[in-house]
């Protein structure tokens, strides 16, 4: 469940809009999903499933990532090296991450997972998204789907499953940071989104858990999240041997200028976050 914000290249005047979209709950296999259009924006949609913002799109512009914490990801991605890359999403929905990794790197080869089949032939239905080999959408429960996957065959690992608004606990532990590690290839990362509480002993207890995996390890939220403020997204980051510094100067720097700026805790920061907190397990 995520707050929205902005990032895109701008829609395209006149694009054709899919027409019948849905307007009320339609069942899935997990719940029901419900289409919902932004008043005076027709070509943004935000999909629900059991009434839980999970996924928005602006069928105009692929580029466009409406959630922040979206957005806080695309940055980091922004500073892996330019050209396509091979991308596991864990937690599909609408595939709205995908569909901007596809658009602004072409040639890329994307596998999203999501345990919903009915959910999966509605959004393969609903919307323009890429076809394989450019996307695969694979019916699958995230853990036993990235057990399954070779090693380093990947750039970037996402996790994004949600019950509810919780990320089942199972997929926050060292052990299956572990398997992420394993399918990143050498520069890759690892970006695993945790929607918490203050005072944020879920995501400070995965971010230990992270530190226990990974040798560089960061955390992304807005400033007010950070400081328990109010429930909110925290984006847990990890690179492998040989993946971006995190503590980049240039990718704290992109996180601050976002339409809704976002703080890097790294190093020190990052210590002080999780001091305390047992790894989740």
């Amino acid at each position: 469940m995520c707050p929205v914000g902005r990032r895109g290249a701008g829609r395209r005047a006149g694009s054709d809009l899919p027409a019948g979209l849905p307007t009320e709950d339609v069942p899935v296999s997990t719940g029901t999903a419900r289409l919902v259009r932004e008043p005076g924006r027709p070509s943004l949609v935000t999909l629900h499933l059991n009434g839980v913002p999970s996924s928005s799109l602006d069928l105009a512009d692929p580029t466009w990532l409406e959630f922040e914490y979206m957005q806080q990801m695309a940055a980091v991605v922004d500073v892996l090296p330019p050209g396509p890359l091979a991308a596991v999403h864990l937690g599909a929905a609408a595939c709205a991450l995908p569909r901007w990794l596809d658009a602004v790197r072409p040639g890329s080869r994307q596998l999203a997972v999501d345990v919903d089949a009915e959910l999966v032939r509605l959004v393969r239905a609903w919307f323009d998204l890429p076809r394989a080999p450019r996307l695969r959408i694979r019916v699958q429960d995230a853990a036993a789907a990235l057990a399954s996957l070779p090693d380093d065959g990947a750039d970037v690992v996402v996790r994004d499953v949600f019950a509810g608004d919780a990320t089942p606990p199972e997929l926050g532990t060292a052990a299956f940071a572990a398997e992420a590690a394993r399918v990143l290839r050498p520069g890759g990362v690892y970006l695993a989104n945790c929607a918490d509480r203050p005072p944020l002993r879920r995501a400070r207890a995965e971010a230990a858990a992270l530190r226990t995996v990974f040798d560089d390890v960061a955390v992304v939220a807005e400033p007010a999240v950070l400081r328990g403020r109010r429930y909110g997204n925290v984006v847990l980051v990890a690179a492998g041997p040989g993946g971006p510094p995190l503590g980049d100067a240039g990718l704290a720097r992109a996180l601050r200028s976002l339409p809704v700026p976002a703080r890097l805790l790294h190093d020190d920061d990052l210590a002080a976050f999780v001091r305390g907190a047992p790894p989740a397990g």
